[in-house]
């Protein structure tokens, strides 16, 4: 919601593009970009419009350019535990036939790009795609997860659409598990994630690239989040926090060449915190003549619209890649 209502108000004139970092670097202006369908598995929001949803949310958007109605996705358990009363096509139907009803839904929206926003989950990547045509065919509901089955799904569709992109910015290895890297190549499908990244992370792997420039030797570094929102609380279980860690702790080795000792994850749930979340950094490093150095950074951050502003960008750089015919992960855009 946080995304529509700035994009909305982008459109409109109404707000200065702050928090999307390509802002005006791109060839595709925020104009162009038109949502042309949109999912859910809150019962509570299946079949009202989408306008209707957001203005839930942000009272200031009464009404929107594009405004489809919210259609029915799937969850396979995804949102066990949260205050959702959960519904989604797989409760009717076999895995096969979800996908099959998604691919032809999302031919006739005919999307450029798909971008999947579920909530934070347990996952066991499947390395080949034998693996997961398998677990497809089986109809194994306990081993497919929702963002895996949309990832499926966008491939099925980019095939059959000539081309398309499918953006993950949860950490579920979908850009990061050759079975979905082989799939989108295949397919005519780029391939976009994994997790997009808002709170501390940003933060570190900024300072980490400034000390490897400096040649600084990073001993340790520690990382927390805090917050109070859905996402955070779906954090709460510990498999789901496992994926999570494993997107953010990756960034040490990429950015430094090294494993330096380190704590990166979200650590807790406090409601009171909402959407705002807290963040902590303690950077541990040797400088010359064998100082040193301590780095202490904190805050504060808004989640959603963080998200919000990358998936304005995100949305382009899609269009862009597919424009471009660069099938597979787009490994320079957070993979």
């Amino acid at each position: 919601s946080t995304f529509v209502a700035g994009l909305e108000k982008l459109k409109k004139g109404e707000i200065e593009p702050y928090g999307v970092p390509l802002a005006g670097e791109l060839p595709i202006d925020f104009k162009d970009i038109r949502i042309v369908g949109s999912y859910d598995v809150d019962r509570a929001k299946i079949g009202k419009k989408l306008s209707e949803v957001v203005s839930q949310y942000w009272c200031d958007v009464n009404s929107l350019s594009d405004d489809p109605v919210v259609s029915t996705g799937v969850h396979l358990g995804s949102v066990k535990n949260l205050p959702i009363e959960a519904e989604g096509l797989e409760d009717s139907m076999t895995l096969k036939e979800a996908i099959e009803r998604l691919v032809d839904e999302w031919s006739k929206l005919d999307p450029d790009v798909i971008v999947n926003t579920c909530t934070t989950e347990a996952v066991k990547p499947f390395g080949n795609k034998e693996e997961l045509l398998k677990a497809i065919e089986n109809n194994d509901k306990g081993r497919v997860t929702a963002p895996q089955v949309y990832a499926y799904a966008g491939t099925l569709y980019a095939k059959k659409r000539g081309g398309a992109a499918f953006v993950n910015v949860i950490p579920t290895y979908i850009a990061n598990d050759p079975a979905f890297v082989e799939l989108a190549k295949g397919n005519n499908s780029c391939g976009f994630g994994d997790d997009g990244a808002t709170g501390g992370t940003p933060f570190t792997a900024d300072v980490l690239s400034h000390l490897a420039q400096r040649n600084r030797y990073v001993k340790d570094v520690a990382q927390f989040n805090i917050g109070g929102n859905m996402d955070f609380f779906a954090l709460t279980d510990e498999g789901k926090n496992k994926s999570k860690e494993f997107t953010k702790s990756s960034i040490v080795k990429d950015i430094l060449g090294y494993d330096a000792p380190h704590y990166i994850k979200p650590t807790g749930y406090l409601e009171p915190l909402g959407d705002k979340k807290f963040i902590a950094i303690h950077i541990e490093y040797t400088s010359f003549n064998g100082a040193t150095d301590e780095l202490m950074i904190s805050g504060r951050i808004n989640d959603s619209p963080a998200l919000g502003g990358l998936l304005v960008d995100l949305v382009r750089l899609g269009k862009i890649a597919l424009n471009r015919k660069e099938y597979g992960t787009v490994y320079p855009v957070n993979a």
